[in-house]
């Protein structure tokens, strides 16, 4: 069933993405002084009784961005309004009506569609009574919130809600999508190409601007009649070339997004080299223990190497993932992108994966016998047992004499043999040593 959408609009800097936050209850939405924030759509589904809507948050019209994006910005904004049933129009009550905002208003009456006037940052009740002024604009009286506060956004929301068409209770189950994809990168890989190409429409901005891409950008997407969620992060760039507090946000947002996802698309630009970027990108997932596809992007400018050589190339680049599967793709042809998404359905399966304690022990203790631990201490290394605590990543914990024995080398030994000879070949595993009771072992061997 399509749900309604409301479609938050208005000049730069009145609030909008702060609105947004305060409807969602969460820090979607790059908030900051700074006017142009937000280019692309950013939505999110909002639940208030029973009722259940997609809201949209949207650059400001009648900026001039600084890279050019104007013309990119304003299709966005006009995708938005196409597909609003209501439009949220947000003003600044300190501010009071403005030049900019009689142009936004001329524009929304012609778009044929509800509008809600909202006078934000309402944070103490004297401004309520400047919000008379903003009536000239001619379209009511407008609702008081402060999106910071949190004041009326119940309120608000009831008059949202109220403007939809009946409902029936809303189902989900159809919808939920089966895996969420973080697609990561330097900037300019090619990950908002990407997902304009999985969704099958211009869904983000795509520019040869580096960094266009701000938010972390959620997108849902179907393949084979199954519904995924593909996550748009910004560019990371090295901390030195961090100009503002945009970008230490994004790559904040693009950092949190690795974390919220069951597997990682990590773009790399084939016509480029390994930077010393991509290296702590491919470390951080390594740290985050992540399934991941390590995707090539732009294959279809590359002339002279063949994939075996280029994978010798990664696996010397990037030696914390040599055990994650690589992808030769061309988003902007769509070339190889389904078997992309398959490679991922696959590693999210792995990652999910229990294996019995029997089948894990012998495994374990084969690994034992062809490699030991170097003694330390005068001790012998021990492995008593292992067992599987849980999923997303497999996670182990092995029962030992003394977990000093065990290192960061010897832990990598483990996860190659388990990769090898369990149902995960290809993601990460995480392990955790821990000493035996001295009851047990004494136990054990009286």
């Amino acid at each position: 069933m399509q749900i309604p959408v409301a479609v938050i609009v208005g000049r730069p800097n009145v609030g909008k993405s702060a609105l947004f936050n305060c409807f969602s209850r969460r820090r979607i939405s790059i908030v900051e002084p700074t006017s142009g924030v937000t280019r692309d759509r950013v939505s999110t589904e909002i639940r208030h009784k029973d009722c259940v809507f997609e809201l949209v948050d949207t650059g400001g019209m009648g900026i001039t961005d600084s890279d050019g994006l104007t013309e990119d910005i304003e299709m966005q904004i006009e995708v938005a309004l196409a597909a609003a049933d209501v439009v949220l129009f947000v003003v600044d009550v300190r501010e009071g009506v403005t030049p900019l905002d009689r142009i936004v208003a001329e524009r929304l009456r012609h778009v044929k569609k509800e509008v809600i006037l909202i006078a934000n940052k309402v944070d103490t009740p004297k401004f309520e009574h400047s919000m008379g002024e903003f009536n000239e604009l001619g379209f009511g009286e407008p609702h008081p919130v402060s999106a910071i506060e949190g004041y009326g956004r119940s309120d608000l929301l009831d008059k949202i809600i109220s403007l939809f068409p009946l409902q029936e209770p809303y189902d989900n189950t159809d919808s939920v999508p089966i895996m969420k994809m973080a697609i990561v990168g330097k900037r300019n890989a090619g990950k908002s190409t990407l997902i304009n190409t999985l969704a099958r429409k211009q869904r983000v901005i795509v520019s040869e601007v580096p960094g266009t891409t701000r938010d972390s950008i959620d997108v849902k997407f179907e393949m084979d009649n199954k519904q995924f969620l593909a996550i748009d992060t910004a560019g990371v760039r090295k901390k030195s070339q961090v100009k503002d507090s945009i970008e230490f946000y994004s790559m904040a947002r693009a950092e949190r997004s690795i974390r919220r996802a069951d597997v990682v698309l990590f773009l790399i630009d084939a016509t480029l080299k390994i930077s010393d970027v991509d290296k702590k990108l491919g470390a951080y997932i390594d740290l985050e223990r992540k399934p991941c596809v390590i995707v090539i992007n732009k294959w279809d400018l590359v002339k002279g190497i063949e994939t075996e050589e280029y994978h010798e190339y990664i696996n010397k680049s990037l030696p914390g993932l040599s055990f994650v599967p690589i992808s030769f793709i061309s988003a902007k042809n769509n070339d190889h992108v389904a078997e992309m998404i398959h490679l991922a359905m696959d590693l999210y399966e792995q990652a999910n994966t229990r294996v019995s304690t029997s089948e894990l022990n012998k495994v374990v203790e084969d690994a034992l016998k062809l490699q030991r631990p170097g003694q330390r201490k005068s001790k012998t290394p021990r492995i008593y047992y292992c067992t599987q605590i849980s999923v997303a990543p497999p996670t182990f914990v092995i029962f030992v004499n003394d977990p000093t024995l065990f290192d960061n080398n010897y832990e990598r030994y483990l996860g190659n043999q388990l990769r090898r000879k369990l149902a995960f070949p290809e993601i990460p595993l995480k392990f955790y040593f821990r000493q035996r009771s001295q009851t047990k072992q004494k136990t054990e061997h009286s």
